[in-house]
């Protein structure tokens, strides 16, 4: 049921099975989540200096939706690079995939690039080799997700923000806050009828939740969690759960939940609004009044592709970044994956007139309410301290959550 074309582009997108598959990278991670740079030890190898002539083939690893026909077969006739494309489900997949060294590059999300920086499967980018990242939105760079001891490791994608969503019948009056889900004496007005994402990176929501509500916690970055504050985020979860009628994993679970009523108010993604929206169904979604966000902001993702340190197709690779974030061919893939698009420009060249307005690709002040997903990491971004609660904790503490 994608609203734009084919292919549900974002249902294979983050399922929770196989979340534990990759613990032992993590145990080692020692990456922190600032833009002025990680920890030391991470990433490998030496940028590209100069762009050579194509190897004839370029290995990829991507979520389903960002390498399709419509824009590989342009790319491979003017690169003479034939694109091999393999669709991960999820980051933990991603990650595994790199670490066979059988890959020229990867679309990595927020919650998989530290991880594959400390792990050192990816090189640092050399941004002069790609000519159209001069016209990427300027808060998708330097970011703690894709900029790791002062260099980029990447090239931005796309983005998108978890909205909260609501039936207009059954949810009054219209929410401004997140409360309507994580304050149990709100939630239970809506006992079994609420969607919430499934994945540990959800844990975030509810961060977010209390620093707003809990100023004596003193969370400042969701992802960044010391015991207690991570203790006192996963018992409002756990508080949640009684009154959740549906932890989704896909977009089309959640539609449908919203199609047939049992759904009545939860996170969602910006897709899924459209796709009710288009099929006249009676649903709302964060307040315009308020920037489109809930009063606390929201979690979301900005994408990221990367270069392996082993690729063997490193020139394909540099035209790959390059071409896959020019103007036509972003606007294209972020239409047909439903998100922001990362290129400036690409906003000229969308089929619907109105998209980047829909997806507020060109308002800055939506996104610097949107914490992008990171890996949570047992080192803290600030001090050097090693106390903040890491990404194993979060997966068994979600476990525990919906157990």
């Amino acid at each position: 049921m994608r609203g734009h074309k084919g292919s549900p582009a974002r249902t294979a997108w983050f399922i929770v099975a196989g979340l534990v598959a990759f613990m032992l990278v993590l145990a080692g991670c020692g990456g922190g989540g600032s833009s002025s740079g990680e920890s030391s030890g991470g990433g490998g190898g030496e940028e590209l200096q100069k762009l050579g002539k194509g190897e004839g083939e370029l290995n990829l690893i991507s979520w389903a939706g960002y390498v399709e026909p419509e824009w590989v077969k342009p790319f491979e006739q003017e690169s003479g690079c034939k694109v091999n494309d393999k669709v991960a489900g999820t980051s933990d997949e991603m990650v595994k995939l790199m670490e066979t060294g059988q890959y020229d590059g990867v679309s990595a999300s927020g919650n998989a690039t530290a991880r594959l920086w400390a792990a050192h499967e990816v090189a640092p980018v050399n941004v002069s080799l790609v000519p159209n990242y001069k016209t990427v939105f300027a808060d998708l760079k330097g970011q703690p997700y894709n900029t790791f001891e002062g260099k980029p490791y990447g090239i931005p994608h796309g983005r998108g923000a978890n909205l909260l969503m609501w039936n207009k019948n059954d949810v009054k009056p219209p929410p401004t806050s997140w409360e309507v889900t994580l304050n149990p004496k709100v939630a239970a007005k809506y006992k079994g009828h609420i969607s919430q994402y499934d994945d540990p990176m959800s844990i975030a929501e509810g961060a977010i939740y209390l620093k707003a509500h809990e100023p004596k916690l003193g969370i400042e970055n969701p992802y960044e969690l010391n015991e207690e504050q991570f203790n006192a985020t996963v018992e409002l979860m756990k508080e949640q759960k009684p009154f959740v009628g549906e932890y989704w994993s896909s977009a089309e679970q959640q539609i449908a939940g919203f199609a047939n009523g049992s759904n009545q108010v939860g996170t969602t993604w910006q897709y899924q609004y459209f796709a009710l929206k288009g099929e006249n169904e009676p649903v709302a979604a964060s307040p315009e009044s308020q920037g489109f966000l809930p009063r606390e902001g929201a979690t979301g993702w900005s994408d990221t592709w990367m270069i392996s340190v082993h690729a063997k197709h490193p020139n394909c690779m540099y035209m790959w970044m390059n071409y896959i974030i020019s103007p036509k061919a972003n606007a294209e893939v972020a239409e047909y994956f439903g998100e922001a698009p990362a290129q400036e420009l690409a906003c000229e060249h969308t089929k619907n007139p109105n998209f980047c307005h829909e997806y507020h690709a060109e308002e800055p002040a939506f996104w610097k309410r949107v914490y992008y997903w990171e890996t949570p990491l047992a080192e803290c971004s600030e001090g050097g301290e090693t106390n903040c609660m890491d990404y194993n904790a979060w997966v068994r503490a979600w476990t525990e959550i919906k157990g």
